[in-house]
């Protein structure tokens, strides 16, 4: 069997546990080194998962074997951490946003090029079996050329009403509240909808967007709070818009529709990585509209403006690949270890990585436009881009087809 390959987390926080609970499915990855500046949480992990542990970066890069750093810190913090592991010569996953900058992310994806080193960020799931189908059923044709995509990450109105500060994670580290409330939801979650939209629709191109703070009191005491909503119509070539919608006001939405010319695809939570896939057609749904509209004003006379979920002509769309038989329950379905597993195959056979560098540069100056639109009518031309065309998905499944030996 190949040698596992090293790896260090880097910040034992809330995040941290759902990235060590998937490791135990990934035997090609061995967890050396945990990091964290507060002593107790790094206790806390290498109880549950016993691993040596180290009080700094400095000492964990001086005294382990690590090859490829996870840096699970606070996004503030991301730059720095990221750049001393890559100046110490470890391959970097970072967790979302790369950097708080797009021109800080831009810097980082230069400098790990320029020493031939490996970079990448999350969120993964854009290598799930769910991303993969959706992005192999739109590149089919099956609802025609995509004319709209409406995409969400709404988590609800959690604060100050839920308490979120009270929540905690399987080793008993509590939810960084201040700090999310600080960085914004869009920079810590849009992520998931935008990872999917480059790996189908390429680069996005021009942003439009609205940005504001709906709840300034959310029940705990901040030093800058950020926008708590923010919505933006994102222009890719081909005349493809993506409104996107991020936000913790708005109820809870992690949905991403596809809009053709022929019908609507859909998946209902970008978080759930066995979530059915839906999909309607125009041409053989005439009637059923019809039907469907009958029925609707009836329910509607009965109090029930809504059809009941799945009703009529919406079908499922078989995946292309199966998903993995452990991912069959829980609130958040997502395995946090495909990004650093799929480097550390990169690694073994020296090959690109499926999800480049630039894509988390790209994404960082996306959600920069989304979240801080500037003054002049919140348009923004995007300067980032990836060498993939036309889309980041026709990459990583030639790549894939080449693991399989087709």
């Amino acid at each position: 069997m190949t040698r596992p390959t090293k790896i260090a987390i880097i910040g034992c926080g809330y995040v941290a546990s759902s990235y060590c609970d998937a490791l135990q499915h990934h035997p090609e990855l061995s967890l050396v080194a945990l990091v964290d500046r507060v002593t107790e949480r790094c206790e806390a992990f290498a109880a549950r998962w016993p691993t040596p542990t180290y009080s700094s970066v400095a000492e964990m890069i001086a005294r382990s074997e690590a090859e490829i750093a996870l840096n699970l810190t606070n996004p503030r913090d991301h730059v720095e951490i990221t750049k001393t592991c890559l100046e110490a010569g470890l391959h970097v996953y970072s967790e979302k946003p790369l950097a708080m900058e797009s021109s800080e992310a831009k810097a980082l994806v230069d400098f790990a090029a320029a020493r031939g080193l490996m970079l990448m960020t999350a969120p993964c799931s854009l290598l799930s079996e769910t991303a993969t189908t959706v992005a192999d059923a739109i590149s089919s044709g099956v609802i025609g050329q995509v004319r709209l995509v409406l995409a969400n990450f709404d988590d609800g109105l959690i604060a100050p009403g839920q308490s979120p500060w009270t929540w905690h994670n399987s080793v008993g580290i509590p939810w960084p509240a201040k700090d999310e409330f600080e960085v914004g939801c869009t920079y810590e979650h849009a992520g998931y909808v935008l990872t999917w939209l480059a790996r189908i629709l390429g680069p996005a191109r021009q942003v439009t967007a609205f940005a504001a703070t709906l709840i300034e009191e959310k029940g705990i005491q901040v030093e800058d709070m950020a926008p708590d909503f923010t919505t933006g119509c994102i222009e890719y070539d081909g005349g493809v818009v993506a409104r996107i919608s991020c936000s913790l006001v708005a109820p809870r939405d992690k949905s991403i529709t596809f809009i053709g010319d022929d019908g609507i695809l859909k998946v209902g939570n970008v978080r759930h990585e066995r979530c059915p896939i839906r999909y309607r057609l125009y041409r053989s749904t005439r009637w059923r509209s019809t039907l469907e509209n009958k029925v609707g004003e009836a329910l509607a006379k009965l109090g029930k403006p809504e059809l009941p979920e799945g009703w009529a002509s919406w079908k499922t769309w078989p995946y292309s690949e199966t998903p993995p038989s452990w991912m069959k329950s829980g609130r958040k379905l997502v395995d946090f270890m495909r990004g650093p597993a799929e480097m550390a195959a990169a690694l073994r056979e020296n090959r690109p990585c499926k999800v480049p560098a630039e894509v988390g540069w790209h994404v960082t100056e996306l959600i920069e436009a989304l979240q801080y639109p500037p003054c002049g009518g919140g348009r923004t031309v995007l300067s980032s881009g990836f060498a993939f065309s036309p889309a980041l998905n026709r990459t990583i499944r030639s790549l894939e087809a080449a693991d399989h030996g087709q």
